[in-house]
């Protein structure tokens, strides 16, 4: 009994910290691209970490109702930084940015809501064939890759690469690998969490700087409530918000999709867990915006996670998501949290990704890759991930919902694969 509560224990441990380093890079990235001073990256953290516990509860406990960690998607992480890139180019003011964004936020929460209350988002189920779940988590997957991988090489807002930083990042990536490989009973299950720790370690080892931290004026600090500033709304931010939604449900589908894939017992009937999902990622990025936040989604990286350690139980999972909303509100514990190293955190997580691209492929192959397949997969990933390697701005001259869209290789690839999947029908045969 009482070892069974030690691995319960752990489990919410290791949890913990999984949602913990899904959270702690992302607002960094951001902070640096609408160049945050210190205290307001502190503060992002801090409303990042509740609303991500509160979100994964919500979709827990009334939602999808797996083991799903939500956290900032990194599909609106690339709207962030191209309206970030757009609005320093057009020097206009980055604070006004972030308040449209706030409204892009309560607009697709409020869409998502309506669609999973109605039941509507049902009836978009028929465009998120097994073809479209593997492209997207596929695009989702090499796209964040780039991200997490320049934090693990320590250049994130830098032009050197940091050698010391690389070796420890690499270091987790490998052993996080090896031990959800060959690791034995309880260490090839919490081979995140053993990853975390030993290159946080390593980083006090070697005094590498971490992350700049704020001293508490309080013991007790509530998150701030719009703390970009009041919503605001354009023509372009409504429109791309709506597409937007779209790629939001894709994502949820994908990542219960994902997740079934590992958790095959469940036996939950898929309609009403995405309706589900729909009101409560609707109530989440409600409140995203209502505590200035990126929008959080549920990972489909959660597979990977899963896969790795195998993390199965929602209970653990509820529990750690309680207590990383609940230490949102004591500053000292979010800032000794906020010292977890970024490139570590990337590199964690970069390790789940690999089970990723595996589940990405299993999608893929659920029917079989005939000619029509394999040319809309081969369409769909040439141009979705050409687009990110264009040079930045070059879509400056066009309308401002065409620069949000076509800026970003996911929703391009992700409505192309949807497009020809409906549009090219193979003639059945008597």
């Amino acid at each position: 009994m009482e070892q069974q509560r030690f691995y319960s224990g752990l489990s919410i441990f290791q949890w913990f910290f999984f949602l913990l380093a899904t959270s702690v890079a992302l607002p960094i990235v951001i902070g640096g691209v609408f160049h945050l001073s210190i205290e307001e990256i502190s503060s992002l953290m801090q409303r990042t970490f509740f609303v991500v516990g509160i979100s994964s509860f919500i979709q827990g406990w009334l939602g999808h109702r797996y083991p799903i960690a939500d956290g900032p998607a990194g599909s609106w992480v690339s709207i962030f930084v191209i309206l970030a890139g757009m609005a320093i180019q057009q020097e206009e003011s980055t604070k006004e940015t972030l308040q449209l964004l706030e409204g892009g936020l309560l607009v697709t929460g409020f869409l998502l809501f309506i669609l999973g209350i109605t039941g509507l988002v049902n009836r978009l189920l028929f465009l998120f064939t097994p073809l479209v779940t593997g492209s997207f988590l596929l695009i989702l997957t090499l796209q964040l890759s780039g991200v997490f991988l320049e934090g693990m090489l320590g250049i994130q807002g830098q032009s050197t690469l940091d050698y010391e930083i690389a070796a420890i990042s690499f270091g987790v990536f490998v052993l996080v690998i090896v031990l959800s490989i060959k690791g034995k009973g309880w260490m090839k299950s919490y081979s995140v969490l053993l990853g975390i720790l030993f290159g946080w370690f390593l980083y006090f080892l070697f005094r590498k700087t971490p992350n700049t931290i704020s001293t508490p004026a309080s013991f007790i600090k509530l998150p701030d409530i719009f703390a970009w500033g009041t919503p605001q709304l354009n023509a372009g931010m409504i429109i791309t918000s709506i597409i937007f939604t779209f790629i939001l449900v894709s994502n949820t589908i994908a990542a219960v999709t994902a997740v079934k894939e590992v958790v095959p017992e469940s036996g939950k009937p898929e309609k009403q867990t995405i309706n589900r999902a729909s009101c409560a990622g609707g109530i989440t990025h409600v409140i995203s915006a209502l505590f200035s936040t990126i929008g959080i989604v549920p990972l489909p990286v959660s597979a990977g996670f899963i896969r790795l350690t195998g993390q199965k139980r929602i209970m653990p999972f509820l529990i750690a998501s309680l207590a990383l909303a609940g230490i949102a509100f004591v500053p000292a514990i979010v800032n000794f949290l906020a010292m977890l190293p970024g490139p570590i955190a990337c590199a964690a997580s970069l390790a789940s990704f690999v089970q990723m691209i595996g589940i990405s492929f299993q999608s893929l192959l659920k029917d079989e890759l005939d000619q029509r397949r394999l040319t809309i997969l081969g369409i769909t990933l040439l141009i979705g991930m050409g687009l990110m390697f264009l040079p930045k701005g070059i879509f400056q001259g066009l309308p401002t919902i065409l620069q949000y869209i076509l800026s970003n290789g996911l929703i391009v690839g992700t409505i192309i694969v949807i497009v020809l999947e409906q549009l090219w029908k193979t003639k059945k045969h008597a």
